[in-house]
């Protein structure tokens, strides 16, 4: 070997390594996602989470650490988000060009909050416990910045396993920053030596919140209400939805069975469930009062008002009369709104679910509808479902959940598992039944520990007839929101600062 080539090798050697740390960072996002539904394989989750720990100790400088987190949510959000194109491609010949940079773009944004966390506990040498608080801050940022987006919160693998029962008492923000506790700080202990404290730490934290979640499923739920809600999905395909040959079909669809034998006590049709508006709809809402043979209906449907258009959840009472109406007020941004509307005109871009270039209107916030002997049920429509706080933010609490969804949005592989997932933390969260119509599914009826008790199949159209599920009281979480998670985020931060140098990156 020349004289030379030996230093030349050697001065190259950083630089690989530094570009395989990205790559590896980046797949093991991607593999973490897979712990998210449709896949739910959790495990995936936690080692996802422990290779990106390993990864960012790694890094020689802030910066590099700051380019491996966000690599690695980059490939977790572009798993996990990779529905976010279905809706581009219901008119793909006006927006199916939009549908990668979509992906991309938001992936890359939503990644930018896990960087700056990388960043910041690097910079201040805050070690990992300042990485756990740092990215749980981060995902709180992200669930309350421009508008928020709360999907595929790491705690969210947790779903469908005992441990998701621990948002009844830390929420989903205490469960995200428990999530990356459990799979960060053995990590440290590992680096460190201390290999049999580490696994000691994920094997008994595993444990202890395994053991706590049966502990609360086995805690009997009251007796389910003797009234039951039927569900109805129409299956509406969206391309199909708004065409004039195939509303007949669907409004025929949902009206027959709404008035199946025998009647339930209380009727549940999805999202925009009738095409015209509230103010031209008596006719079409008589016709299905009386299908309803006086049961209260609840449907969603769009309606205007000086110019401005809502999109809206109508209680029908027996006579086929508008008793009361909520108006959806956390709007999907590019979808139901456009921010900067005039400056998205002049490319002729509007919302892709708004019926104006402006978008829709959001409501004044949330408030529960009135049905009488059955008590107040709190509507949430589509998107409003995977916000904590729209479905804790009524002036009284109610007896149910009520989920208008329209998910023909969001294909038929992911997005509507994970909706339907994000509703059952709801339920959880807040100690209350979720009842679920979705256009073209999942419908479900899920009681007051998030478990689906009934439901139709995603892509069928049909009904089910449920016991309504009784609501248990106020939970933790219900009674304190999401402070104490945040508390414990900042203790923990201070915790990292005061260990500054005490634990070498």
């Amino acid at each position: 070997m020349p004289d030379g080539a030996a230093p030349a090798l050697t001065a190259g050697l950083p630089r690989r390594a530094g570009v395989l740390r990205l790559v590896a960072s980046a797949g093991a996002g991607a593999a973490g996602a897979l712990g998210l539904a449709p896949f739910e394989i959790w495990p995936l989750t936690l080692l996802g989470l422990a290779a990106f720990a390993a990864l960012w100790r790694a890094a020689p400088t802030a910066r590099a650490a700051a380019m491996t987190a966000f690599l690695f949510a980059t490939g977790y959000f572009g798993v996990a988000l990779h529905w976010i194109v279905e809706p581009f491609f219901v008119e793909p010949e006006l927006y199916g060009w939009m549908a990668p940079f979509a992906l991309i773009f938001l992936a890359m944004g939503l990644a930018l909050f896990w960087a700056a966390a990388g960043w910041a506990a690097a910079r201040l040498r805050l070690g990992m416990v300042g990485l756990v608080a740092a990215l749980a801050l981060a995902e709180l940022a992200r669930a309350h910045l421009f508008t928020g987006f709360p999907w595929a919160m790491p705690a969210h693998a947790w779903i469908g396993t005992p441990v998701m029962q621990w948002a009844a008492w830390v929420g989903p923000h205490g469960l995200g920053l428990v999530t990356f506790a459990l799979a960060l700080l053995p990590v440290a202990l590992w680096a460190a030596g201390r290999r049999v404290a580490g696994a000691a730490l994920l094997a008994s934290g595993l444990a202890a919140l395994w053991a706590g979640g049966l502990a609360r499923e086995a805690r009997p739920l009251p007796e389910p209400r003797p009234e039951t809600v039927r569900l109805i999905q129409p299956n509406a395909p969206q391309r199909d939805k708004w065409d004039p040959d195939h509303i007949p079909v669907f409004y025929a669809r949902q009206v027959s069975f709404t008035m199946a034998a025998p009647q339930p006590d209380l009727v549940l049709w999805p999202e925009t469930a009738l095409p015209g508006l509230l103010e031209r709809a008596d006719e079409p809402l008589a016709h299905i009062a009386e299908a309803a043979g006086g049961a209260p209906v609840v449907l969603g449907i769009q309606r205007s008002e000086g110019g401005r258009y809502y999109n809206s959840a109508v209680l029908i009472g027996p006579e086929g009369e508008a008793q009361d109406v909520y108006d959806k007020h956390h709007l999907v941004p590019f979808g139901e709104y456009m921010p900067f509307p005039a400056f998205w005109r002049r490319l002729g871009i509007t919302g892709l679910a708004a019926r104006a270039d402006a978008g829709y209107t959001p409501g004044p916030g949330p408030r529960t509808l009135d049905l009488g002997p059955l008590g107040r049920g709190l509507p949430l429509i589509c998107y409003e479902a995977v916000f904590p706080e729209d479905a804790a933010g009524a002036p009284e609490r109610p007896a149910m959940l009520l989920h208008l969804t329209n998910d023909a949005w969001f294909g038929t592989f992911s997005g509507p598992y994970q909706h339907l997932a994000q509703a059952r933390l709801r339920a959880v969260e807040q100690g209350l039944p979720v009842l679920r119509a979705a256009n073209t599914g999942v419908s479900a009826a899920i009681d007051a520990h998030g478990r689906v008790l009934d439901s139709i199949p995603l892509g069928e159209a049909g009904y089910v007839d449920t016991p309504i599920p009784a609501p248990l009281s106020p939970t933790l979480y219900a009674r304190t929101g999401g402070w104490p998670a945040v508390v414990a985020v900042l203790l923990l931060l201070g915790l990292g600062w005061l260990r500054r140098g005490a634990e070498s990156r």
